[in-house]
């Protein structure tokens, strides 16, 4: 089993580490990340599992969350994710697509590394219209990438339009590597 770069515990936090895996709904992100926590030994935590029934409704029906709906659920999900790290390294699921969303979960949750699956649209595209069992809709698909802001500080950034195994290895090499955990300024790492 692989060591995250901070699976021990911060010095002078009482905190494991807090990984996002993060990207369009499509990307994999739910599917990495929970292969990712098994790797890690942690545990997976899905953003979508922390949205009020109104906001499931909403992207359900076709209509994409506004600021409004989205800043409960990212604190919602900051929370679990506080708690859930306290007592083992925490993988965790969201799309965070703008910055501020991004800002705003690294406010809530020090130290956070971020994982940005990085997907061509088409093979996104595949993936939504395969997909039945979930409630964002294929249509909401254009929104999402004309939301996402690239995030230019990533932990490590990936490009997930390949097997899972294929994603892990560059991911688990970045996250093991010696870094200051406590940056959030440095340069992105592009991993193929």
């Amino acid at each position: 089993m692989a060591k995250a770069k901070n699976a021990e515990r911060f010095r002078g936090a009482n905190m494991h580490a807090a990984i996002m895996v993060m990207g369009v709904s499509g990307c994999g992100k739910s599917t990495v990340g929970a292969a990712l926590a098994e790797a890690l030994g942690g545990v997976f935590l899905d953003g979508d599992d922390y949205h009020p029934q109104a906001n499931v409704d909403h992207m359900a029906a076709g209509q994409p969350l506004t600021d409004a709906m989205r800043w409960p659920w990212l604190d919602r999900l900051a929370n679990a994710v506080q708690s859930a790290r306290a007592q083992a390294i925490t993988v965790f699921a969201c799309s965070a697509l703008r910055k501020s969303y991004r800002d705003h979960l690294r406010a809530a949750i020090p130290a956070l590394q971020i994982v940005y699956l990085d997907v061509p649209y088409a093979v996104v595209a595949a993936r939504l219209s395969a997909r039945k069992q979930h409630f964002m809709p294929a249509s909401l698909l254009e929104s999402q990438y004309a939301t996402l802001e690239v995030p230019r500080n990533a932990t490590v950034t990936v490009c997930a339009d390949q097997p899972v195994a294929g994603v892990l290895k560059p991911l688990l090499s970045a996250l093991t590597a010696p870094c200051d955990t406590d940056s959030d300024d440095d340069a992105p790492e592009r991993a193929r």
